[in-house]
Protein backbone atom coordinates (compact mmCIF):
# COMPACT_ATOMS: atom_id res chain seq x y z
CA UNK A 1 0.00 0.00 0.00
CA UNK A 2 3.23 2.25 0.97
CA UNK A 3 4.35 1.29 -2.81
CA UNK A 4 1.46 2.59 -4.09
CA UNK A 5 0.99 5.60 -2.26
CA UNK A 6 4.77 6.58 -3.46
CA UNK A 7 4.06 5.63 -7.01
CA UNK A 8 0.56 7.84 -7.14
CA UNK A 9 2.45 10.68 -5.32
CA UNK A 10 5.38 10.63 -7.59
CA UNK A 11 2.66 10.71 -10.57
CA UNK A 12 1.17 13.79 -9.43
CA UNK A 13 4.46 15.55 -8.80
CA UNK A 14 5.26 14.22 -12.69
CA UNK A 15 1.88 16.16 -13.81
CA UNK A 16 2.52 19.23 -11.89
CA UNK A 17 6.13 19.29 -13.84
CA UNK A 18 5.59 17.64 -17.02
CA UNK A 19 2.01 19.86 -17.60
CA UNK A 20 4.05 23.36 -17.45
CA UNK A 21 5.56 23.31 -20.86
CA UNK A 22 4.93 20.61 -24.36
CA UNK A 23 6.89 17.89 -24.64
CA UNK A 24 10.13 17.83 -27.06
CA UNK A 25 9.13 17.99 -31.01
CA UNK A 26 11.97 15.20 -31.51
CA UNK A 27 11.09 11.61 -30.29
CA UNK A 28 13.28 8.42 -30.18
CA UNK A 29 10.40 6.49 -29.22
CA UNK A 30 8.37 4.54 -31.07
CA UNK A 31 4.11 5.28 -30.12
CA UNK A 32 4.24 1.41 -29.51
CA UNK A 33 7.29 2.30 -27.16
CA UNK A 34 6.34 1.09 -23.33
CA UNK A 35 7.54 3.24 -20.33
CA UNK A 36 10.02 0.38 -19.34
CA UNK A 37 11.51 0.30 -23.19
CA UNK A 38 11.90 3.97 -22.83
CA UNK A 39 13.89 3.74 -19.80
CA UNK A 40 16.09 0.98 -21.93
CA UNK A 41 16.45 2.98 -24.67
CA UNK A 42 17.38 5.63 -22.09
CA UNK A 43 20.21 3.70 -20.25
CA UNK A 44 21.68 2.22 -24.08
CA UNK A 45 21.90 5.93 -25.62
CA UNK A 46 23.49 6.84 -22.67
CA UNK A 47 25.96 3.64 -22.53
CA UNK A 48 26.70 4.65 -26.31
CA UNK A 49 27.47 7.98 -25.41
CA UNK A 50 24.32 9.45 -27.88
CA UNK A 51 23.78 12.11 -25.77
CA UNK A 52 20.76 12.94 -28.34
CA UNK A 53 19.24 9.98 -28.09
CA UNK A 54 19.22 10.32 -24.56
CA UNK A 55 17.90 13.69 -24.68
CA UNK A 56 15.05 13.06 -27.22
CA UNK A 57 13.88 10.56 -24.59
CA UNK A 58 13.12 13.18 -22.10
CA UNK A 59 10.01 16.14 -21.92
CA UNK A 60 11.57 19.21 -22.32
CA UNK A 61 10.14 20.60 -18.59
CA UNK A 62 12.06 16.92 -16.98
CA UNK A 63 13.35 17.32 -13.91
CA UNK A 64 16.51 15.70 -12.71
CA UNK A 65 17.24 14.80 -9.25
CA UNK A 66 20.60 13.58 -8.57
CA UNK A 67 22.69 13.22 -5.56
CA UNK A 68 21.25 16.35 -4.06
CA UNK A 69 21.19 18.49 -7.07
CA UNK A 70 18.45 19.32 -9.25
CA UNK A 71 18.05 20.28 -12.77
CA UNK A 72 15.12 21.78 -14.10
CA UNK A 73 14.94 21.13 -17.77
CA UNK A 74 16.12 19.08 -20.51
CA UNK A 75 18.45 21.70 -21.56
CA UNK A 76 20.10 22.31 -17.97
CA UNK A 77 20.61 18.31 -17.51
CA UNK A 78 22.15 18.37 -21.53
CA UNK A 79 23.86 21.12 -20.79
CA UNK A 80 25.00 20.22 -17.37
CA UNK A 81 25.64 16.78 -15.92
CA UNK A 82 24.30 14.43 -19.17
CA UNK A 83 27.91 14.77 -20.61
CA UNK A 84 29.68 13.37 -17.25
CA UNK A 85 26.42 10.86 -16.92
CA UNK A 86 27.51 9.71 -20.30
CA UNK A 87 31.00 9.72 -19.64
CA UNK A 88 30.77 8.00 -16.04
CA UNK A 89 27.53 5.43 -17.26
CA UNK A 90 30.16 4.17 -20.41
CA UNK A 91 32.65 2.45 -17.88
CA UNK A 92 29.76 0.37 -15.63
CA UNK A 93 27.71 -2.42 -15.78
CA UNK A 94 24.67 -2.20 -14.22
CA UNK A 95 22.88 -5.46 -12.67
CA UNK A 96 19.06 -4.66 -12.07
CA UNK A 97 18.38 -6.19 -9.02
CA UNK A 98 14.56 -5.46 -8.64
CA UNK A 99 12.32 -3.55 -11.07
CA UNK A 100 8.69 -2.16 -10.21
CA UNK A 101 6.24 -0.52 -12.73
CA UNK A 102 2.93 1.64 -12.33
CA UNK A 103 0.91 2.87 -15.19
CA UNK A 104 -2.36 4.97 -14.64
CA UNK A 105 -3.94 6.55 -17.77
CA UNK A 106 -0.83 8.64 -18.68
CA UNK A 107 1.68 8.74 -16.26
CA UNK A 108 3.97 5.94 -15.24
CA UNK A 109 6.89 5.21 -12.62
CA UNK A 110 9.48 2.81 -13.35
CA UNK A 111 11.79 1.96 -9.98
CA UNK A 112 14.69 0.53 -10.26
CA UNK A 113 17.38 -1.28 -7.78
CA UNK A 114 20.66 -2.23 -9.05
CA UNK A 115 24.14 -3.03 -8.65
CA UNK A 116 26.79 -0.63 -10.54
CA UNK A 117 30.26 -2.06 -11.23
CA UNK A 118 33.15 -1.01 -13.52
CA UNK A 119 35.91 1.90 -13.70
CA UNK A 120 35.80 5.62 -13.24
CA UNK A 121 38.42 7.95 -14.05
CA UNK A 122 40.78 4.88 -13.23
CA UNK A 123 38.98 3.96 -9.88
CA UNK A 124 37.23 0.92 -9.20
CA UNK A 125 33.25 0.80 -8.71
CA UNK A 126 30.72 -0.85 -6.59
CA UNK A 127 27.48 0.95 -5.48
CA UNK A 128 24.33 0.17 -4.98
CA UNK A 129 21.92 2.74 -6.75
CA UNK A 130 18.32 3.33 -7.03
CA UNK A 131 16.44 4.95 -9.70
CA UNK A 132 12.98 6.53 -10.07
CA UNK A 133 11.45 7.52 -13.29
CA UNK A 134 8.48 9.08 -14.17
CA UNK A 135 7.48 9.30 -17.76
CA UNK A 136 4.73 11.10 -19.46
CA UNK A 137 2.38 9.87 -22.48
CA UNK A 138 2.58 13.06 -24.93
CA UNK A 139 0.69 12.74 -28.51
CA UNK A 140 0.89 8.71 -27.83
CA UNK A 141 4.77 8.98 -26.95
CA UNK A 142 6.02 8.10 -23.34
CA UNK A 143 8.80 10.86 -22.38
CA UNK A 144 10.87 11.25 -19.37
CA UNK A 145 9.42 13.88 -16.90
CA UNK A 146 11.60 13.14 -13.67
CA UNK A 147 14.47 11.37 -13.02
CA UNK A 148 15.75 10.14 -9.32
CA UNK A 149 18.86 8.88 -8.72
CA UNK A 150 21.22 8.00 -5.53
CA UNK A 151 23.97 5.50 -4.91
CA UNK A 152 25.78 4.39 -1.85
CA UNK A 153 29.02 2.50 -1.80
CA UNK A 154 28.44 -1.33 -1.29
CA UNK A 155 29.22 -2.75 1.57
CA UNK A 156 32.63 -4.96 1.16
Amino acid sequence: MVLRALAFSLCLAGAAVAASTPASPVQAASPAATPLAVVEQFHTAMKRGDAAAVAALMADDAVIYEQGWVEVSKDEYVTGHLPGDIAYSVGMTDQVISRRISTSGSFAVVMTQSRTTGTHEGKPVDRGTTETMVLKRTKGVWLIAHIHWSSHATKA
